[in-house]
C-alpha cells in the first residue's frame, strides 16, 4: 500500500520512509530510508519529496508548458535534444518558488542541528534506482552546500536536472513517460570522506559471492566519476576472507571547495601509492554489503565514505546486470595467440567487438560517433549515453568496475574496458580494433569471432545457473517489455507475473480516454505489441499476463483521467479485476489484445486476474471472456492471492475452473496484518514471514497440490532465497522472482530440492 499522494507532505524525513516510498521520494531515498532502518550507518537526511515537486509544477503553471515544449520530440536529434531540454530547464530555474514550500525546507534545515549544517544535495527520481533499471546519474549532484540560500538554489537546479538531454534520452528510451515521473531530492548530512568509494555486495558481472570495493581518497565522487582508477578489494564471502588487493597509482582526489561544491586536487607524494583500506575496513564494508544484500534479496551497488575510521553508507541501488550480456562473443580456437595486443586495462563488461575508433575528449564530440564505432575517452559521464547506446565497446584511461562507464555498459550489454590510463593517447582516430570486455584486452585491427548459440548465450549470461535443472520452476517477474531479453536471458523458465500496468500508464492516456475518442484500436495494438515482445522472448515457455491493476489515484493524472473517483484509500479500492467487471469495455480492450496473440498461436499466453476475493469474480471474468469470443476451456486462466478470501477459498476457485494461482505477497501481508508498510508507526510490523502469512500460503499450497493445480508466487518475497527455501519445502510449483534474483532463487530451490532428496534417502536407510 502506497500513501495517498494528497496527503503526502512537502517533507519526510529519514526515519519515516521505507523501500516501497519511491513514489514519493525516488529510489535513491526509498533505499537510504530502508537502509537506515535496518541499522546501516546511514548520515541524517531528509527528503524534499516528489509530491512536493509536481505542486511546485501545478502552482507555479508550469506543468502542461513543460511537457508541451518537447511532446514531439525526436531525442535521436542531439541539436534538437539539447535545445527542448535547455528550455525546459530554463523554465524550471526561473520559476519562483512557491512561500510555503519554501518555508518547509528551511526548517527542516534548521532541524538538522544547525543553520550551518553542510550538507550534501542528491536528486532521487522515480525513474532511478529502480530493481530493473537503475541506470545511475540521469540527474545532478551537488556536494558541499552550507546555508539556506544554497539549499534552496540547489534543491532548485536538481528539479530542472530532471529535464537534462540525458534524462529526457533515457527516459525516452527506457519507456518511462515523462508526465508520470517525478523527482524528489535527498539532503543529507556531507560525509567529509577522507577515503570514499563503490562496493559490489556479489560480483557485477557474473553474480559470484564475491564483495568488490573500490576505493580513493577524498569524497567518492572520484570514483564514480571515474576521474582517478580506484585501489580493488575482492572479498570472498564463502571463506570469509580478503582474497585480492590491487592498488592503483591514484593521482587526484575531490574534496569539498571551501563553503560550496567541491575541487580536484592533485594526490602528492608516496600517498599516491599507498593502500587506501585496511583488512579490517574491507571486511567491515563487506559486512554491511552482506547485510544489505540479505535484506533486498538481491545484489546491492553501494556507495560509502569513512571519516575518522566511522563507516557510512551513502547510497544503494539494484545490481542490474548480473547476467546481462549481449549474444557473448568468443575467439576462434588459436586467434587470441596470434593477435596482437596494443592496450590492456580492466576487463568492466562482457563481451567482443571490433570497430573503427572515435577519441571523444569533450561532449559536444560526441555528435561524430556513429554505429557500430568504438568510442574511446578519458571517462564517461551520464551526458554521453546517446552516443554509448551506438557504439560497439567502450575504452576509457580512468576508472573501475564501479564507475559510470562500466555501470552502464554492463546495462546496456556493451563490452568495456576501463582503467587503461593512456588509450586516448595510444589509439588513433579510425583505427580498427578488437576489444575483449571480459578480459580487458584491446588488440590491434579486426579479429574474426563467432558467437554461440542463443541457448548457450542465455546460460553464459547466468553464469552456469541456468544449467540446474530444478523440479520447481524458477520463473521471472517482468515490467516493461524493454526488460524481457535481459528476463530471458536469466535462462528462466518462463514469466510468472507481466504487469500490463506501465504499457498502459506510458500512454498516459486511460482506457477510457481511448474509448471516448474512439481510439481503441491504439490502445489494443499498444498493448498487443507490448506483451509479444516478451512472449517472443520466451518462445514456448509459459507467460502469464496479470490484466489492469492500476489504483484510480494513478489513472488520475493521466488524460482522461479527470472523472476518476477520489478514494479514501484507492490501494483497497476501485482496481483490479472488480473495476474490469465494472468497466466491460475497458475489459473488452484487454481482452481483443489477448485473442489477437492467442490467434497468432501464442498458446503459452497465460492470464491472471488480480485482487479477487470471491470465485463468483473469477466467474464472471471468464464469462465475460467468453463473450468476447475467447473460447475460454481452451486457454490459460488463472487467479492472484492478494486477498485472505481468496487463499482461504482456494479450493472453490479451483472448482471453477482456475488452471493457477500466484501470490501476490506484497498485499497479502497487508490485508492479513492490517499494517500499512507506508505507515512508519507500523511499517517496522510489515513480515512476510508471520506466522499468519505463512499459515494461508501453506494451507493454499497443499490444497492446490491436492488438484494438481500450479501454485506460484510472483510477489516480493519470490526474490528472498530463504522464503523462496521454505516455498519449496512446503511444496510450492514454481517462484518468480525479480530478474537480478533468479541465479540465487534458482541456486536456492537446487540447494533445497537437494536437501529434501538427502533427508528421504536418510529417513529410508534408517528405517
Amino acid at each position: 500500500m502506497v500513501r495517498a499522494l494528497n496527503e503526502v507532505p512537502n517533507i519526510l524525513w529519514l526515519e519515516e520512509i521505507r523501500k516501497e516510498d519511491i513514489i514519493s521520494v525516488g529510489g535513491k531515498g526509498a533505499s537510504l530510508g530502508e537502509m537506515a532502518s535496518i541499522g546501516l550507518p546511514v548520515p541524517k537526511a531528509f527528503m524534499v519529496t516528489a509530491q512536493a515537486f509536481r505542486r511546485f509544477l501545478v502552482e507555479t503553471g508550469l506543468e502542461k508548458k513543460l511537457f508541451a515544449s518537447y511532446e514531439r520530440l525526436d531525442v535521436e536529434n542531439n541539436e534538437a535534444l539539447e535545445k527542448a531540454a535547455n528550455g525546459a530547464k530554463t523554465m524550471v530555474l526561473k520559476a519562483k518558488m512557491p512561500a510555503a514550500l519554501k518555508d518547509d525546507i528551511r526548517k527542516a534545515y534548521k532541524k538538522m542541528n544547525s543553520e550551518d549544517l553542510i550538507v550534501a544535495v542528491r536528486s532521487s527520481a522515480t525513474a532511478e534506482d529502480l530493481p530493473d533499471a537503475s541506470f545511475a546519474g540521469q540527474q545532478e549532484t551537488y556536494l558541499n552546500i552550507k546555508g539556506e540560500a544554497a539549499l534552496l538554489d540547489a534543491v532548485q537546479k536538481c528539479w530542472a536536472s530532471l529535464y537534462g538531454a540525458r534524462a529526457i534520452y533515457y527516459r525516452a528510451k527506457q519507456g518511462f513517460d515523462d508526465h508520470t515521473v517525478n523527482i524528489s531530492v535527498v539532503v543529507q548530512q556531507l560525509v567529509h570522506s577522507e577515503k570514499a568509494g563503490v562496493m559490489f555486495t556479489s560480483h557485477p558481472i557474473t553474480g559470484e559471492p564475491l564483495t568488490i570495493i573500490e576505493g580513493s581518497w577524498g569524497l567518492g565522487e572520484a570514483v564514480v566519476s571515474g576521474s582517478v582508477s580506484p585501489d580493488k578489494y575482492v572479498f570472498d564471502q564463502r571463506s570469509e576472507k580478503v582474497v585480492d588487493i590491487l592498488v592503483s597509482n591514484k593521482k587526484v582526489e575531490i574534496i569539498a571547495d571551501g563553503d560550496h561544491g567541491t575541487k580536484i586536487v592533485d594526490v602528492v607524494g608516496a600517498r599516491q601509492d599507498a593502500q587506501v583500506l585496511s583488512e579490517a575496513e574491507i571486511t567491515k564494508l563487506a559486512t554491511y554489503g552482506k547485510i544489505a544484500e540479505n535484506h533486498y534479496g538481491i545484489p546491492q551497488d553501494v556507495e560509502w565514505g569513512i571519516v575518522n575510521g566511522t563507516i557510512y553508507i551513502l547510497q544503494s541501488r539494484p545490481i542490474t546486470t548480473i547476467g546481462s550480456k549481449k549474444e557473448a562473443k568468443e575467439m576462434l580456437p588459436g586467434q587470441k595467440q596470434s593477435a596482437k595486443i596494443i592496450l590492456q586495462g580492466q576487463g568492466a563488461a562482457p563481451g567482443i567487438a571490433s570497430g573503427r575508433v572515435v577519441i571523444i575528449r569533450d561532449v559536444k564530440d560526441t555528435g561524430s560517433v556513429k554505429e557500430g564505432d568504438i568510442l574511446v575517452t578519458k571517462m564517461t559521464s551520464p551526458d554521453m549515453v546517446p552516443a554509448m547506446r551506438k557504439v560497439a565497446a567502450i575504452i576509457t584511461d580512468e576508472g573501475g568496475l564501479t564507475c559510470h562507464a562500466a555501470i552502464v555498459s554492463r546495462e546496456l550489454g556493451t563490452p568495456a574496458v576501463v582503467g587503461t590510463k593512456n588509450a586516448t593517447n595510444v589509439l588513433k582516430k579510425g583505427q580498427l580494433i578488437t576489444v575483449d570486455g571480459e578480459k580487458g584486452l584491446i588488440y590491434e585491427g579486426e579479429i574474426a569471432h563467432a558467437a554461440p548459440a542463443p541457448a548457450a548465450a542465455a546460460q553464459q549470461g547466468v553464469a552456469g545457473h541456468a544449467n540446474i535443472i530444478t523440479a520447481t520452476s524458477v520463473k521471472v517477474n517482468v515490467s516493461i517489455p524493454e526488460a524481457a531479453a535481459r528476463a530471458a536471458a536469466t535462462g528462466a523458465d518462463g514469466v510468472g507475473l507481466l504487469r500490463i500496468e506501465h504499457l498502459i500508464l506510458g500512454l498516459n492516456k486511460t482506457p477510457g480516454w481511448f474509448i471516448t475518442n474512439n481510439k481503441e484500436e491504439d490502445f489494443v495494438r499498444e498493448l498487443h505489441d507490448g506483451i509479444k515482445i516478451v512472449l517472443d522472448a520466451f518462445p514456448g515457455k509459459p507467460v502469464w499476463v496479470r490484466t489492469l491493476d492500476a489504483p484510480t489515484d494513478e489513472f488520475r493524472n493521466m488524460m482522461g483521467g479527470e472523472n476518476e473517483p477520489h478514494e479514501h484509500n484507492p490501494m483497497l479500492g476501485w482496481r483490479g479485476i472488480r473495476r474490469d467487471i465494472q468497466s466491460p469495455d475497458q475489459f473488452r480492450l484487454q481482452v481483443e489484445s489477448f485473442k489477437r496473440l492467442w490467434k497468432e498461436g501464442y498458446e503459452n499466453l497465460g492470464i491472471m486476474f488480480p485482487m479477487v476475493s470471491h470465485p463468483d469474480e473469477f466467474v464472471a471474468a471468464k464469462a465475460m471472456m467468453k463473450a468476447c469470443g475467447v473460447d475460454v476451456e481452451n486457454v490459460t486462466l488463472g487467479i492472484m492471492i492478494e486477498i485472505p478470501s481468496s487463499a482461504i477459498m482456494i479450493e472453490d476457485f479451483i472448482k471453477c475452473g482456475i488452471r493457477f494461482a500466484s501470490f501476490g505477497t506484497n498485499d497479502l501481508v497487508q490485508y492479513t496484518l492490517a499494517i500499512d508498510r507506508n505507515n512508519e508507526n507500523v511499517a517496522d510490523m510489515y513480515n512476510p514471514q508471520h506466522p499468519a502469512v505463512l499459515h494461508l500460503i501453506h494451507t493454499a499450497i497443499q490444497v492446490c497440490r491436492k488438484y494438481n493445480v500450479e501454485c506460484s508466487i510472483c510477489g516480493q518475497a519470490g526474490s528472498d532465497p530463504k522464503m523462496a527455501a521454505w516455498l519449496v519445502e512446503h511444496g510450492i510449483s514454481s517462484i518468480s522472482a525479480n530478474i537480478d534474483a533468479i541465479a540465487k532463487i534458482r541456486e536456492a530451490v537446487a540447494r533445497t530440492e537437494k536437501r529434501i532428496i538427502l533427508e528421504a534417502a536418510r529417513n529410508r536407510d534408517a528405517e
